[in-house]
């Protein structure tokens, strides 16, 4: 994979990184499948010929997927951050993303492979780093209430409604 970044994350998948890279290529523009390299030879993880790496691109970021058992699984102490441009995009990608309703929290989703997402609106990281501290305490305040981000109420709170 021919790229000038530096450092390309790379998820760890138990057989379904293909599937996993293609679903969040299909959520985000300047997105795509740039590689799929297949085991070369057996391996714990893999038989020979099965796909073993998948490079892709997600909204212009190189990342891998690596298909490398059951060994590892994610953790919260990792996650990405889509910032959103308003609700209706907030909403489409939380519903696409959200495979575990319960673990949702301020804007926290967790997908069915267990990544964490932060879906987060461009306007609550805007409210939260208000220079005014009443109106981004409020903004906080308000974050922490919900499950999914409902910007219409952030603004709210902030405004002392």
């Amino acid at each position: 994979m021919a790229t000038t970044q530096k450092i390309i994350s790379v998820l760890w998948f138990d057989g379904d990184g293909l599937e996993a890279a293609e679903f969040y290529c299909s959520l985000l523009p300047d997105s795509r499948i740039d590689r799929i390299v297949r085991a070369p030879a057996d391996n714990p993880s893999t038989p020979a010929g099965a796909v073993l790496v998948v490079d892709f691109t997600l909204a212009g970021q190189k990342y891998s997927a690596l298909n490398g058992g059951p060994h590892f699984k994610f953790t919260e102490a990792v996650s990405f951050m889509v910032v959103t441009e308003d609700q209706a995009e907030n909403d489409r990608l939380t519903d696409a993303l959200s495979a575990v309703p319960e673990a949702e929290q301020c804007g926290w989703v967790k997908d069915r492979w267990g990544l964490s997402w932060q879906i987060t609106p461009r306007r609550m990281l805007e409210l939260l780093a208000d220079p005014d501290p009443a109106r981004s305490k409020r903004a906080f305040e308000a974050m922490m209430t919900m499950k999914r981000i409902d910007i219409a109420a952030v603004e709210q709170a902030v405004a002392g409604a």
